[in-house]
């Protein structure tokens, strides 16, 4: 291979007693012209390595795959109804609105906002009586989003744009006339404040309610009177949570918790009764109930279950819906709303992951949900607890023929013993032999992997590939638990996990080494530039998608500066030894047969940084011995999360093409 050539730098720092060298610290700068040159060579050096023929097939398949569509149950308010969709051949979900029982209406298409299709509707929430919509847009991917207030009858703005709103909660008062929301400060995203707005008021005479800190969350009670805060200062896995009577002359802001190692969220229900869900003393999660004048008073409702994870609730009449998540799959259960005593279990399609409860804000008999699989696309269910009825409320947008395919689970053991899961999922076997396999895995935040559709890896699997999906130590499959257990200090366990696994799969012969691929996004992206500079003979190749690779230098760019608590701060001597002990740019070691690696990365990435992978990938370059090839692609105009449908498919198309050509993509 002939790479771009890419100087390597004089740069080496000395950080607590130890030099560490920065070859490529100069790619850090996107603007610099010898940056410049490199990316647009690189450019030719990508296109150059994807086969146009393999890409048109997976382009085409992941589309019709993928356009059944997207459908979100529905928010109510009164006889309103909001509804977000996309069907087939839209590039971006559209909110619908109905009055009543009648026909729905259009009230927010990204589209009709820019043509071009970079712009994304990141969140929304209708005012209490359905007349108001606060909606927050972003362009370019950048999620640093504006907030504005639409009027739900005519569609027009009344209100905004209030900038540094990334994905902020809104809590409307009880007459509509303001909310309180989440903005960052100015200069520091990563800092933010809970401010109260008053619609039409300029937004620079908002009332900041709480000092800064990494995230909030706001909500208030139905009746106005009760204002709840929770308050973050990183990603570790606690929080402080507070409540404010907002009837008072001067509202105090009186603790459910502060000072401890746990995280809590609260809602006052419509009896007046404030729900608080948390995983102090339960890694698992329970529901306690207390009186919101006394909010620090706890008493249990539902019990943390041995086994289950609490996902989610919701309050009806005289019960509350409750979803845990079981070995990776939902399940749904109801409680009596006074003792916590379980009534019954409602059965589910099928196996599959269940999106957030919806019930009308007073309570009431009917519950919708989202339901889907593997190989399950989105639908919308409705369960009516009056006669335990359980129907399809909205199918999915576009029906589709999938391929027929067959999943089952596995557990490994890791290089300390525990024990990892590990989902497969494959077309039915078609005589013997190992299989060209894509290991993927996350492990971080406490954020479980669940078997939700997804197209492309159908795509993949329709084509004789076999997904398997780990169940890592730092994600949230088994709670509070395993999520400290692969954080901080302990990270190094969850590159293990994923060895494990890898590992496994080529020791029972389902695959090998030079069938056997890892992919992995953001946090997952660490992990695969983990396991490909400690066991690069394990893999024939790895798809690193906007990932953390400078774990040194990671907190002064994008949102890393909030990610202390998840990684660890490398101005602390103690975190910045773990931290280098992995940091996957530190590993790199020139003659080192490396598996064949494609970093993906979006210039709008407003989270974590471009630069990681441009200096990863200039390290492989210069490393990496043999044939197997170290490519970079960049896309512009978007960002780390929601994109155009049609962007979607490009990037799985490149992504599959490159692990197709490398490891094959038949049995």
């Amino acid at each position: 291979m002939r790479y771009p050539e890419a100087e390597r730098g004089p740069v080496v720092e000395t950080l607590h007693g130890r030099r560490v060298p920065d070859p490529y610290r100069w790619l850090e700068d996107p603007t610099a012209p010898a940056t410049r040159a490199w990316l647009d060579a690189q450019d030719e050096l990508y296109h150059e390595h994807i086969d146009p023929e393999i890409r048109r097939t997976f382009r085409e398949r992941v589309a019709e795959l993928a356009d059944t569509g997207t459908v979100a149950a529905p928010v109510w308010r009164g006889d309103r109804r909001f509804t977000l969709r996309r069907v087939a051949g839209q590039e971006h979900a559209v909110l619908h609105v109905a009055d009543g029982g009648g026909p729905e209406r259009t009230l927010l298409d990204p589209a009709s906002l820019d043509p071009s299709g970079t712009t994304t509707l990141d969140a929304w929430r209708p005012d209490p009586s359905g007349r108001l919509l606060a909606c927050q847009v972003s362009r370019g991917g950048t999620e640093r989003a504006d907030l504005l207030v639409l009027d739900v009858a005519t569609g027009a703005i009344l209100d905004g744009p209030i900038d540094r709103c990334r994905y902020s909660p809104v809590a409307w008062l009880s007459d509509s006339n303001g909310f309180y929301y989440v903005r960052g400060e100015p200069g520091d995203e990563t800092r933010r404040r809970v401010h109260l707005h008053f619609v039409g008021e300029p937004p620079e005479l908002d009332t900041p309610v709480t000092g800064p800190a990494a995230s909030h969350g706001v909500g208030i009670s139905a009746d106005g009177r009760w204002l709840v805060i929770s308050t973050a200062d990183g990603a570790e896995p606690r929080n402080a949570l507070v409540v404010a009577d907002l009837s008072a002359e001067n509202p105090d802001l009186r603790p459910v918790q502060r000072d401890v190692d746990a995280r809590a969220a609260a809602a006052v229900g419509p009896d007046g009764r404030l729900f608080i869900v948390t995983d102090r003393d339960a890694p698992r999660v329970r529901l306690c109930v207390a009186d919101p004048s006394r909010p620090a008073d706890w008493t249990e409702l539902i019990p943390e279950d041995e086994e289950a994870v609490l996902a989610d609730f919701a309050l009806l009449d005289g019960l509350i819906a409750v979803t845990r998540v079981r070995g990776g799959t939902s399940e749904l259960s109801l409680h009596d709303a006074r003792t916590g005593e379980r009534r019954r279990d409602v059965p589910l399609p099928g196996p599959g992951v269940l999106g957030p409860l919806s019930a009308r804000p007073g309570g009431g008999h009917e519950l919708w949900f989202t339901h889907s699989g593997l190989a399950t696309p989105e639908a919308v269910w409705r369960y009516d607890v009056r006669d335990n009825d359980l129907t399809v409320w909205e199918p999915s947008p576009s029906p589709i023929v999938l391929p027929p395919i067959e999943t089952h689970q596995i557990t490994c053991v890791s290089a300390d013993g525990t024990p990892v899961r590990v989902d497969l999922m494959a077309r039915p076997r078609q005589g013997a032999g190992p299989r060209p396999t894509i290991l993927y895995g996350y492990g971080g935040f406490g954020i479980p992997l669940t078997p939700s559709y997804a197209a492309d890896a159908l795509a993949w699997v329709e084509e004789g590939g076999v997904l398997a999906i780990a169940h890592l130590r730092g994600g949230g499959e088994d709670g509070t638990v395993s999520h400290r257990a692969g954080m901080l200090d302990r990270k190094q366990r969850v590159f293990d996990d994923f060895l494990a696994a890898a590992e496994e799969l080529v020791s029972t012969g389902r695959t090998t080494p030079d069938r056997l691929a890892i992919w992995g996004e953001s946090n997952g992206g660490l992990l695969v530039g983990a396991a490909l500079t400690q066991r690069p003979d394990l893999f024939a190749a790895a798809v690193c998608v906007a990932p953390l690779l400078d774990m040194v230098r990671y907190d002064r760019f994008g949102m890393g500066a909030a990610w202390h608590g998840e990684y660890g701060s490398p101005a602390d001597p103690e975190a910045f030894g773990w931290l280098h002990a992995y940091s996957p740019y530190h590993h790199v070691h020139a003659g080192t047969g490396y598996p064949a690696t494609l970093f993906a990365v979006f210039d709008g990435d407003s989270r974590v940084d471009p630069l990681h992978a441009r200096k990863m990938c200039a390290a492989l370059q210069w490393a990496a011995a043999g044939d197997r090839p170290v490519l970079l692609r960049r896309e512009s105009g978007v960002g780390h999360a929601s994109r155009s449908a049609g962007r979607s498919y490009d990037l799985a198309a490149d992504l599959l093409t490159f692990v197709t050509t490398r490891i094959g993509g038949s049995a």
